[in-house]
C-alpha cells in the first residue's frame, strides 16, 4: 500500500486539483466582448434572447432571468403570493440561499426530511408536515439528482400548495425523461461558477403561465411596469411605473452574453459530467467504506455534484480527517451542504419547525451530512485530474480502513 501523504507519503500530485472550476472557451470571451461594446449594459437585447433560448431549451412557455438563483426563489414566491406567517414546505438539505427568500417573504420554512436514498425531501414526511397554514414546496433537486416527483406533486395537487422547483443544480437533469424545473408552477435554475452553466453569477425563473411570468417580470425590476398597455395612465415613450414593491434582480447583458455561448455548450457539459461520473461509480465501487450515490429509477441526474457517504464503522478516521487526507494528496473536496435548519441564523430564528432547540428537526439529513463529502466533477476536468481524484480517493480510504 502507498502512504498516503497525511502519513508521510508523496503527494498524489504536483498542483492542487481545484474542487470546482468554470468552463470557458475564446468563444464565450468573445461573446462577452462583443457585448461590452454594445451601447446597453443592463438588460437588454441579448437579455431578452437569452430568456427565450433557455425557455426553448428547458421545455418551458417563458424565462425571466434574474441576478441569481436565490433571487430568483425569492421573486417566485413573491409571484405566487406567498406571504407573512404562511408556511413553506422545503428540504434542509440545500444552499440556504434556496431558503432565505421565504424568510425574506416573513413566511415560516417548514424543514422537512429528506429521503436516505436520494437525499431529496421524503413525500410521506411533506405530508406529515402539511398544516391548514401551508401554501407552497420549494422542491430541491439535491447535487442535480431528481426528487421522485409524482407523489410530490400529487400531494401539492390535493392540498392546492404551489410547487416552486429549486433546479438551481439539476440543469439538464431528466425525471420519466423530462426536464426537471418544467414540473411545478415554477422552476428556479442558477448559472453561478459551479452550475452546469455559469453567467459568474445569475439565474433564471421558468414557468408556462403568461400571468406568472407578468409578475415574475415584474417583480425582478423594482416592481416597474415598461409596457404600455399595462400602464395606469401613459406619459409618453419615456414613462415607465412602479406598480409593486420589486427588486433590483436584474441580469446584466455581459451576463446574458456568456449565458447564450454556454448555453449552446450544455448537452457537451452534461456529457462531460456522465462521463465523469460513470468513472466514478466504476472506479470506486470496490471501496467497501464508501457509500456511491445511485440515481433513482425513471432519473437522469446532471451530476452538478458527486456526493460520497462514508460507513463511520469501517474507518479508523472520522470525515473531517478523510477529506484532510485527500487535500493533502492535492485534490479539491467539499461538503454540499450542511442542513440549512442547523445554520447559525436559522437556529437564533426561534420558531420551533424553523430551528431545533432541543433534539433533532431532520435526523436524516444531520446523519447525511455528517457523513458526507463531494468529489469535483466539472467538463474541464482532464482524464488525468479524473485518474488522480479515483487515485486519491482510493490510497486514502484503502488507508483508513478497517479491513
Amino acid at each position: 500500500m502507498i502512504l498516503p501523504a497525511a502519513a508521510g507519503g508523496k503527494p498524489l500530485r504536483n498542483s492542487m486539483l481545484p474542487f470546482t472550476s468554470p468552463c470557458i472557451d475564446s468563444d464565450d470571451i468573445l461573446s462577452v466582448t462583443n457585448a461590452l461594446k454594445g451601447d446597453i449594459l443592463s438588460m437588454g437585447e441579448s437579455v431578452s434572447r437569452f430568456e427565450k433560448d433557455f425557455a426553448s431549451y428547458t421545455g418551458s412557455g417563458y424565462a425571466v432571468a434574474v441576478s441569481s438563483g436565490a433571487a430568483g426563489i425569492h421573486i417566485a414566491l413573491m409571484a405566487g403570493g406567498i406571504g407573512p406567517q404562511e408556511e413553506v414546505i422545503a428540504s434542509p438539505l440545500t444552499h440556504s440561499g434556496s431558503t432565505n427568500g421565504i424568510l425574506y417573504q416573513k413566511a415560516v420554512p417548514m424543514f422537512t426530511d429528506v429521503s436516505p436514498d436520494t437525499m431529496t425531501l421524503d413525500p410521506q414526511k411533506v405530508i406529515n408536515k402539511i398544516t391548514e397554514r401551508t401554501r407552497a414546496v420549494i422542491i430541491s433537486h439535491y447535487g442535480g439528482f431528481p426528487c421522485l416527483l409524482d407523489s410530490l406533486l400529487e400531494t401539492a395537487g390535493k392540498k392546492g400548495l404551489l410547487v416552486i422547483e429549486d433546479a438551481t443544480q439539476a440543469l439538464g437533469a431528466l425525471y420519466r425523461g423530462k426536464m426537471v424545473g418544467s414540473f411545478g408552477d415554477m422552476g428556479v435554475f442558477s448559472f453561478s461558477g459551479t452550475q452546469g452553466v455559469t453567467t459568474g453569477e445569475g439565474g433564471m425563473v421558468v414557468t408556462d403561465d403568461p400571468e406568472t411570468y407578468r409578475w415574475l417580470s415584474m417583480f425582478r425590476d423594482g416592481g416597474m411596469i415598461r409596457e404600455k398597455e399595462r400602464m395606469t395612465k401613459y406619459h409618453g415613450p419615456w414613462h415607465h411605473e412602479m406598480q409593486d414593491l420589486g427588486y433590483n434582480y436584474r441580469m446584466t447583458e455581459i451576463q446574458a452574453a456568456l449565458g447564450l455561448s454556454q448555453l449552446k455548450k450544455a448537452g457537451l457539459f452534461l456529457r462531460r459530467r456522465c462521463e465523469i461520473a460513470h468513472k466514478y461509480n466504476h472506479s470506486l465501487r470496490e471501496l467497501e467504506p464508501l457509500v456511491l450515490p445511485i440515481p433513482a429509477e425513471e432519473t437522469a441526474p446532471s451530476w452538478d455534484i458527486y456526493p460520497l457517504r462514508i460507513k463511520p464503522h469501517l474507518l479508523r478516521a472520522g470525515r473531517r480527517e478523510l477529506m484532510e487526507a485527500i487535500l493533502k494528496e492535492n485534490v479539491g473536496v467539499d461538503v454540499k451542504y450542511l442542513p440549512v435548519h442547523i445554520q447559525p441564523y436559522y437556529l437564533w430564528v426561534g420558531h420551533p419547525d424553523v430551528c431545533t432547540i432541543e433534539g433533532s428537526l431532520c435526523p436524516t439529513a444531520e446523519d447525511i451530512y455528517e457523513n458526507l463529502f463531494c468529489l469535483p466533477i466539472y467538463p474541464s476536468m482532464t482524464d488525468r485530474d479524473v485518474e488522480d481524484v479515483v487515485g486519491a480517493v482510493t490510497r486514502v480510504v484503502s488507508y483508513y480502513s478497517l479491513r
